[in-house]
């Protein structure tokens, strides 16, 4: 009923920025620091949401259990796309040519997200959990969805993390660890 939100999931990368270590400049460091230090705990979120999601449809959950968990899985994705997009914000433009586009572009994609998100959510909460077929087609479609979401927020973030920006970024060990629980790369 539920796999093909499961595989969903399980086959983006939410937020893998892990990078490799290059030198650039102290303000381009400390702004990375910044991002990647406000982004981990949202990371954190993310991971644990796909995770509470993957174990309610491998366990064979009641549609209710599902709709539950999915539900709230979507706000905290949501509020967490919100929380990096702000934390973005707040760094302001990293100090490369062209980062204030990169910026721009990328609060754009991660808010833009938040909201694809908080849709899902209200299209979960809208699901008929009384007749099993119908609920198992509305969970086809929002992991269909699911899918295009996990790819824009992973793409967002890999456009601000081009070249210099990402440099900085990987050697901040609170990027280092910002992989989600359930995510491969």
């Amino acid at each position: 009923m539920n796999k093909k939100l499961a595989a969903a999931l399980s086959g983006g990368a939410v937020l893998v920025l892990t990078l490799s270590a290059c030198d650039s400049n102290k303000e381009l460091d400390a702004w990375a620091k910044s991002v990647c230090d406000d982004v981990q705990p949202q990371a954190k979120k993310i991971g644990l949401a796909n995770t509470e999601i993957q174990k309610v449809t491998s366990d064979n959950s009641k549609p209710e259990d599902v709709q539950k968990t999915d539900s709230k899985a979507f706000k905290d994705m949501s509020d967490a796309y919100r929380a990096i997009a702000a934390a973005v914000t707040k760094a302001g433009a990293p100090p490369v040519d062209g980062g204030d586009g990169k910026k721009q572009d990328a609060v754009k994609e991660l808010n833009d997200t938040a909201h694809s998100y908080a849709d899902l959510k209200k299209q979960v909460d809208g699901l008929d959990t009384k007749d099993q077929s119908k609920f198992a087609d509305g969970l086809d479609d929002v992991a269909t969805r699911l899918g295009t979401l996990v790819k824009n927020g992973d793409d967002a973030l890999k456009k601000l993390e081009e070249g210099d920006v990402g440099e900085a970024m990987g050697k901040q060990e609170s990027c280092k660890t910002t992989t989600t629980p359930g995510s491969e790369s």
